[in-house]
């Protein structure tokens, strides 16, 4: 994991600066690594503080709950935000997304969330976070892509499929590992942004 994982808000920023942000990449990969040994139902804060050498008041302090811990260590694993990608063409932000994309990492990921599938839908409070800290983001950042693409003039503005652009891709996601029992790399992942994304924006 990167030592350079970003820090999103301002007070989050100012509530974990106590901690390196090698240290809170150190935190965040303990985390992961305990989600894939014992699932998040069994994850706790004192194995996490056991296998780290933290107290639970120092993880409570900077993270403030196990939800948020689990979903901003997951966020930390993403190469690239895609509010910071801005290439000047739609075309090449997609291309930017795709090249800093990260094969093995993507078959974590994809592991990970299909182990925390069942603990979303009984965790409100996982879900929340997921949502707020990680799923959000990246759909803002996609749909302010979009929105420059609309106004260089490179989408119709009244294009249909605009809105579901995300739906397209987070399907890719979820669809791929149950129907070909295999992770998204970032071959396919171009494959399908050429095959079905473009045309349905008319790009």
């Amino acid at each position: 994991m990167k030592a350079s994982c970003r820090v999103t808000d301002v007070m989050s920023s100012a509530r974990r600066s106590r901690i390196t942000p090698e240290r809170e990449a150190e935190l965040h990969g303990a985390v992961l690594d305990l989600l894939r040994e014992v699932g998040y139902e069994a994850l706790t804060m004192d194995a996490v503080a056991a296998r780290t050498k933290s107290s639970k008041a120092t993880l409570y302090r900077q993270w403030g709950s196990k939800p948020e811990l689990v979903a901003r260590a997951l966020r930390c694993t993403q190469p690239v935000s895609l509010r910071e990608i801005d290439t000047g063409t739609l075309r090449g932000d997609f291309a930017m997304m795709v090249e800093c994309s990260d094969d093995a990492q993507m078959a974590k990921d994809t592991a990970l969330m299909r182990g925390l599938a069942h603990a979303v839908h009984e965790s409100p409070e996982l879900h929340r976070a997921l949502r707020d800290l990680l799923v959000d983001p990246e759909i803002n950042g996609l749909q302010a892509m979009l929105r420059r693409a609309v106004e260089r003039g490179e989408i119709r503005p009244d294009c249909p499929a605009l809105e579901f652009v995300p739906h397209m891709l987070i399907g890719a996601f979820i669809a791929l590992p149950l129907i070909e029992d295999r992770s998204v790399d970032r071959a396919f992942l171009g494959q399908f942004i050429d095959a079905v994304v473009f045309p349905a924006l008319g790009v």
